[in-house]
């Protein structure tokens, strides 16, 4: 037996999508609202970044 499978399982950690809400204090729900926001910009970044590559890949390809 691995000594993992003795500890208990750890939440995870930073916004569960479908989560139940009710739960959750007006502060709490502030952060999710912070997290989320700050998670769309981090994907936003990188959804750029890759359309920028992919533009980069077909002019080289279509000279």
């Amino acid at each position: 037996m691995d000594l993992d499978d003795l500890m208990p399982a750890k939440k995870p950690s930073g916004v569960m999508i479908g989560e139940n809400l009710s739960t959750l204090s007006v502060a709490e729900l502030e952060k999710r609202i912070t997290d989320l926001e700050s998670e769309i910009e981090r994907v936003r970044l990188e959804l750029d970044k890759k359309r920028k590559h992919e533009a980069a890949a077909r002019s080289l390809f279509k000279s």
